[in-house]
């Protein structure tokens, strides 16, 4: 899928109408969506418990809270990339503090322009973030099917007096002459033997 093709889930935690129009204006809805604003972080986490967002936006401070502990578990979950708009005076202390967990920072003021940017920022990151998740899926797959082999490999053992070789030649055999993988062959033994 090419990168004009996906779409993005976006929460916009902020309590002020100015930035919430300027992100809106940057945010078109063949490209975003759903995006939703919450006014408070209290709201956020409403919204959080609701579903998991690709981007995750903070203009801090908020009535309730500053938003750097919800930046920091939001980044924390699967797949989202958070960026926390602060005030130009404490930005070099917030970001010391919550870049080391991922997330992104912006002083205010800011231009349209720099906000396109770290959109921009954001969308690398999460695609890097996607291509991660995917090499972790395989990772885990791989894993799975060796569990499942090596346990398929221990009945031949017990229930057909191999050895241990010969048990991994037989699968790898069968996976082999019938054209499917070694996990469905090791499946096919445990449930003939177990």
């Amino acid at each position: 899928m090419v990168l004009e093709e996906r779409i993005y889930s976006v929460l916009i935690v902020s309590a002020a109408e100015k930035i919430n129009n300027a992100l809106l204006s940057l945010l078109p809805e063949s490209h975003y969506q759903p995006v939703r604003i919450a006014s408070s972080i209290s709201a956020a986490k409403r919204a959080w418990r609701e579903r998991n967002y690709d981007y995750v936006i903070i203009n801090s401070p908020l009535p309730d809270d500053a938003g750097t502990r919800f930046a920091i578990d939001a980044v924390d979950a699967k797949g989202t990339v958070v960026v926390l708009l602060v005030r130009s005076e404490i930005y070099d202390e917030v970001r010391d503090k919550v870049t080391v967990h991922g997330v992104f920072t912006l002083a205010k003021p800011f231009s349209l322009p720099q906000l396109s940017i770290a959109l921009d920022w954001m969308e690398s990151a999460r695609e890097g973030l996607r291509k991660m998740e995917k090499k972790t899926l395989s990772v885990e797959e791989k894993m799975e099917e060796i569990r499942v082999v090596n346990r398929a490999k221990w009945v031949l053992i017990s229930e057909l007096k191999m050895d241990e070789a010969q048990a991994h030649r037989y699968i790898e055999k069968q996976a082999m002459d019938r054209c499917v993988s070694k996990k469905e062959i090791a499946e096919e033994i445990i449930k003939t033997y177990i």
